[in-house]
């Protein structure tokens, strides 16, 4: 099985593409973690933001993989403790199919890759930043790959 994740925003500070780097080098041999950028569209004051939400959320859902489960990093989905996330990737894991993360720009996702996801993640009642949700998201799925592989990182 392989993951994507699919976010909004290119030329991300050092310490979120060190970060995000670092966890999916640890998760290769066990959860390949491909990044797919796309470009953040503009915002000025006479943009339309519903406008480029929607065209952001068009790029995202082109990138998908065909057959992928499509998982959304929303709110108001799903929290899950690092052992349910384990309990979740071993079912991922059972489908068969390849996963598809998807992170919105500062808006969140468009509505249309809420429509299409199979599921809705949320890493928690706080608003995050956009860019850090890319390392959580990494550091989570290694922190479940450890627990399912009995590794030390999980201490709790």
């Amino acid at each position: 099985m392989r993951a994507t994740l699919i976010a909004v925003g290119e030329r991300m500070p050092a310490w979120v593409t060190e970060g995000y780097s670092e966890y999916a080098k640890r998760l290769s041999h066990e959860l390949p973690l491909q990044l797919l950028e796309i470009s953040t569209k503009s915002r000025g004051r006479n943009n339309d933001l519903a406008r480029v939400v929607a065209d952001e959320g068009a790029a995202m859902l082109a990138a998908i993989p065909k057959g992928a489960h499509v998982v959304a990093l929303d709110g108001r989905g799903k929290s899950f403790s690092s052992e349910q996330l384990a309990e979740q990737l071993a079912r991922w894991r059972m489908q068969g199919s390849d996963l598809a993360f998807l992170i919105g720009g500062p808006e969140g996702l468009a509505p249309a890759a809420l429509e299409r996801a199979q599921q809705h993640w949320s890493l928690g009642p706080a608003t995050l930043p956009h860019p850090l949700v890319r390392i959580m998201l990494a550091e989570q799925l290694y922190r479940a790959v450890s627990l399912l592989n009995n590794h030390p990182y999980h201490r709790a």
